[in-house]
């Protein structure tokens, strides 16, 4: 057999290759896994120039990849935006706002864009518009909120040109005041546009800082153990001209996260032009395993996207949506692409696939591996039909983000399978899960992990009851190997198995066995793509591969907050973490690793002993011992 460029020993190893589910050790050969065992096996294969990685007794996990996020766009303006994702307090976060304000010079604007919701917020709110222009009087202020505000400042206002003169636009609204003039409040009802075109007033990084800024970008999910995603477009980002950035750092070699695009139509009432000229001009699957074509969407036709606003009443789609979705359906079965729909809801589901199914009466849709988007009100009926046509089911958290606004609007029976994932598991459908990063929800992957296990909202509130909870290696699954079906690499990746592409993580805790509220806050001290270390810390910082330049401009929040939660800045914008408040109001020296702090459910669990505390302590537990 050949000899090993890379051999990783010494670890536990979840395969989630059901003939041999755990391994001590793997080795890598040309990107991919040569034999995956044993240690004394798999150490016949080092050779002289073989890299040998002493995994510590450390779980490793195969890399996670998120079937529905925007990186393309995301990495665009990552260096650009604060993020608030994961910040547990609205002082914490206020107090990164005013310094972020403090650094950044005009015209630049400060912009939080999505990835958080107010009820992560120990104050379960949103800054006023007062407490915003008071942290920014002379800063342009752009504060996005879920699909449903923006939150704009005096000078955010001025730098848009929004005045008393501004028309409503259509499906949003423009908040004014007594004299007509607006507040800064900006609403949608239930179209984001208005949102996301005020967004696009702001101005841009040059080419070279969004090349450095998309690298910190891809190097920020390495971090939280991503190795691979699926792009689903979005609107302003037509292509290729919006794709140059993430084709040069292909083309470059310096891509540390695989991308799998769908094209996403840009035009209302132009979308079957669109669909022609690509159809015409790229090739499905075109690239190869870091950056290629994946098919169609998420937005097919204007007319079929729901909104996802539960703040708002659940939108009808237009009387011409299925003649138009239909010219574009037949387009992409003609030319055997792929799609992806957004649909939040049956009512848009159900329609939509009146039109698949009249499409397959003449173009025959088994093996094209077409899917539905988000579904999070999807019926018993249609997930049936979707199995009869042989397509799939990508599911997002953003219920972990809007399951408080969901309850408030439909009730809390309603909330209890939205999406109702352990049903289509029954049912064998083939479903992945993902992100929807960065508007709506955080691009963090354990943030889905946790919800789906947890059936709890990032604010804390349980949606749903255990029976559609996940276990954990289902979530897991859900991460890795079922996203491959979606990408039509089923058996290429997604597993720690000989042959497949060499993506791992190891979380700095095991994540089958920490507590279930731990979860959320797991990290990578160790993501290999392709075999390379594309990030690296911890116990294994002196392995990292891949420094990065600093993010760029200077002034770059990324620069000082570094990612998820601010962990660049601990004991500033994290200190008020949920988890770190949980930490402190125990008053004990160490968390136990099979319940972290919440000592008081380890002792009253109903065990078949007399002497509680000692049974635990012979279980590795130290609850015991507080």
């Amino acid at each position: 057999m050949a000899t090993a460029d890379v051999i990783l020993r010494n670890g536990r190893i979840a395969t989630l290759d059901r003939r041999k589910p755990l391994a001590g050790a793997v080795a890598v050969k040309d990107g991919r896994f040569l034999a995956v065992g044993e240690e004394a096996e798999i150490m016949a294969l080092a050779g002289p120039a073989t890299r040998v990685v002493d995994l510590k007794g450390r779980r490793v996990l195969p890399g996670l990849v998120d079937n529905h996020t925007h990186l393309v766009r995301g990495g665009l303006n990552f260096n650009m935006e604060l993020r608030w994702d994961g910040v547990r307090s609205l002082a914490d976060a206020m107090d990164m706002l005013r310094r972020q304000v403090a650094v950044t010079p005009a015209p630049q604007w400060v912009r939080v864009v999505g990835g958080f919701t107010e009820h992560q917020f120990v104050e379960k709110r949103l800054p006023t518009l007062d407490e915003i222009n008071a942290a920014a009087p002379d800063t342009p202020v752009f504060l996005l909120h879920l699909y449903d505000r923006a939150l704009l400042n005096g000078a955010a206002l001025r730098a848009v040109g929004y005045g008393r003169d501004t028309p409503a636009p259509p499906g949003g609204e423009i908040v004014r005041d007594g004299s007509g003039n607006p507040t800064g409040l900006l609403l949608a009802k239930p179209n984001a546009a208005i949102l996301y075109a005020t967004l696009a007033k702001g101005p841009k990084l040059p080419f070279d800082y969004q090349l450095n800024s998309t690298r910190h970008f891809m190097r920020e999910l390495n971090r939280l153990g991503v190795t691979g995603v699926i792009d689903a477009g979005g609107g302003f980002q037509n292509y290729p001209d919006d794709y140059a950035v993430i084709q040069q750092l292909a083309d470059a070699g310096q891509m540390t996260v695989r991308l799998a695009y769908n094209l996403f139509t840009q035009k209302p009432k132009a979308e079957k032009e669109d669909f022609l000229a690509w159809t015409g001009s790229v090739r499905y699957k075109q690239g190869d395993d870091y950056f290629r074509h994946n098919g169609a969407g998420e937005m097919l036709v204007f007319s079929a996207a729901d909104f996802e606003d539960f703040r708002q009443p659940r939108p009808d789609m237009a009387p011409e949506m299925e003649g138009e979705l239909e010219e574009v359906v037949r387009i992409l079965a003609q030319n055997r692409w792929p799609w992806r729909l957004h649909a939040t809801y049956d009512e848009t589901i159900s329609r939509a696939l009146d039109v698949f199914e009249k499409v397959d009466r003449d173009i025959p849709l088994q093996g094209l591996n077409w899917f539905f988007d988000h579904a999070e009100t999807i019926s018993e009926r249609s997930m049936d039909r979707i199995a009869a046509l042989g397509g799939g089911i990508a599911v997002q958290h953003r219920m972990a983000y809007q399951g408080e606004y969901f309850v408030e609007r439909y009730g809390a029976a309603a909330v209890e399978a939205t999406p109702p994932i352990a049903r289509m598991l029954d049912k064998g459908l083939k479903v992945s899960a993902g992100t929807d990063a960065t508007r709506v929800a955080s691009y963090n992957p354990w943030v889905s992990l946790a919800w789906m296990i947890t059936g709890k909202t990032v604010g804390g509130l349980r949606l749903y009851p255990q029976r559609n909870c996940l276990d954990r290696e289902t979530a897991l699954r859900m991460w890795t190997e079922n996203v491959a079906w979606f990408t039509n690499e089923e058996g290429g990746r997604g597993r720690i198995e000989v042959g497949q592409l060499a993506d791992l993580v190891v979380p700095d805790r095991d994540f089958f066995s920490c507590p279930e509220d731990d979860i959320s806050f797991l990290v990578s001290e160790l993501t290999m793509v392709g075999g390379r270390i594309v990030y690296a810390a911890g116990g294994f910082a002196e392995l990292d591969d891949h420094p990065l330049p600093p993010a760029m401009p200077d002034w770059s929040p990324a620069r000082t907050f570094k990612g998820y939660a601010a962990w660049g800045d601990p004991q500033g914008a994290g200190r008020h973490s949920l988890h770190r408040q949980a930490s402190a109001a125990c008053g004990c020296a160490n968390a136990c690793g099979l319940h972290g702090h919440q000592h008081a459910r380890a002792w009253g669990a109903e065990l078949p002993v007399s002497d509680a505390k000692g049974f635990f302590g012979a279980l590795g537990c130290s609850c015991w011992a507080v």
